[in-house]
């Protein structure tokens, strides 16, 4: 089917469901519908709305339909020697672009190069009024006023059924190197807000008494700071990245507790909940795996002014994520009416509004 088919034909399903008030349930291949609280509803498949629609590396721009696979959009970026900077979490191959900025995930560059929402310029979407609405688009300077292609990163398809996006991307680094430290917590907290600033930082973890850092950019630069840094070099550099990006470090697997993200401002000392704790982005992201009451997991991180997510393995009970304030509700509620005025798309997954 034609695009300008398909999305018409995704645009009436929508249409339709909004006169019946029918709930419906995005779905892109399922890698991430694990993310959320649970929806019910009809499925909206998207997978066949797939493709590169326009690809320049010269500008550093890329459009793609929200059903194209993102390790397709990878390999033809790094056919260019091109990358999307905020390494989206895949959780599998078939993972597509569309649940990669609907869920806003980003992978161990995120506190260095910046958020999926940082590298949108344009979307184009079917409102819960059955409308194609097109925010932003296929260059930088294109965005004015509200930016409303970046609200919808992040927003579990609540606002809209994302049919298309335009992203920039950034080359790839002509060099990395990861480098490994045997250091407690505190230690390492401290070492990596100490290396915050520096311009080739673009990766940092802690678990289980071990430190990894890693510097991308030329040669000289990365090797200069590699040796100014000290540590041991990880000869698989890449390895260790992969598997916290991709969630299949040990730490990850289900063993019966609860996997909670936890962000807070990157010097925070050790929290003291018990459980055993996965440390990225220079301490800003924080990952436990725990047993503790939802509320008590949730008043530290507002101690500290900072805000917890049942990531997975969260029972029913547990709403995925933190309760919002009275004016973060009224104001998350007023978006939704705008979009989604009888709460058609994928009801409750963000928030029962």
């Amino acid at each position: 089917m034609p695009d300008h088919d398909l999305s018409e034909a995704l645009r009436l399903r929508v249409a339709e469901a909004a006169a019946t008030e029918t709930a419906l349930r995005i779905v892109g291949s399922g890698s991430k519908q694990f993310y959320g609280n649970h929806c019910a509803g009809e499925p909206l498949a998207m997978h066949a709305h797939a493709g590169i629609v326009d690809y320049e590396p010269g500008e550093l721009v890329i459009t793609a339909r929200s059903g194209t696979k993102v390790l397709d959009i990878e390999k033809q970026l790094a056919a260019h020697r091109q990358m999307l900077a905020w390494d989206p979490p895949r959780f599998g191959p078939q993972a597509t672009i569309g649940g990669a900025i609907a869920t806003g995930l980003s992978g161990p560059r995120r506190a260095y190069t910046g958020a999926a929402r940082d590298y949108v310029l344009g979307v184009t979407v079917v409102t819960g009024r059955g409308e194609i609405q097109a925010f932003g688009g296929r260059v930088i300077k294109n965005v004015a006023g509200f930016d409303v292609s970046r609200l919808m990163t992040g927003a579990l398809g609540t606002l809209g059924v994302i049919l298309d996006v335009s992203l920039k991307v950034l080359p790839l680094p002509e060099c990395e190197m990861t480098l490994v430290f045997p250091c407690d917590v505190s230690t390492a907290i401290g070492q990596m807000n100490q290396l915050a600033r520096h311009p080739g930082l673009s990766g940092t973890s802690h678990y289980d008494g071990q430190m990894y850092i890693r510097f991308s950019g030329s040669t000289h630069s990365v090797q200069a700071a590699s040796a100014a840094a000290g540590g041991v070099v990880v000869s698989d550099a890449d390895v260790p990245w992969e598997r916290l990006r991709e969630q299949t470090h040990p730490f990850f697997a289900d063993d019966g507790r609860v996997l909670w993200r936890l962000s807070l401002a990157p010097a925070t000392p050790p929290l003291p909940l018990p459980g055993d704790w996965l440390i990225e982005w220079g301490g800003a992201q924080r990952w436990l795996k725990s047993n503790t009451e939802a509320t008590a997991v949730r008043a530290a991180a507002e101690r500290h002014g900072g805000h917890a997510t049942a990531f997975r393995y969260q029972p029913d009970a547990v709403g995925a994520f933190h309760p919002l304030s009275p004016p973060a509700a009224r104001l998350h509620r007023r978006l939704k009416e705008c979009f989604d005025p009888v709460a058609i798309l994928n009801r409750g997954r963000l928030y029962a509004l």
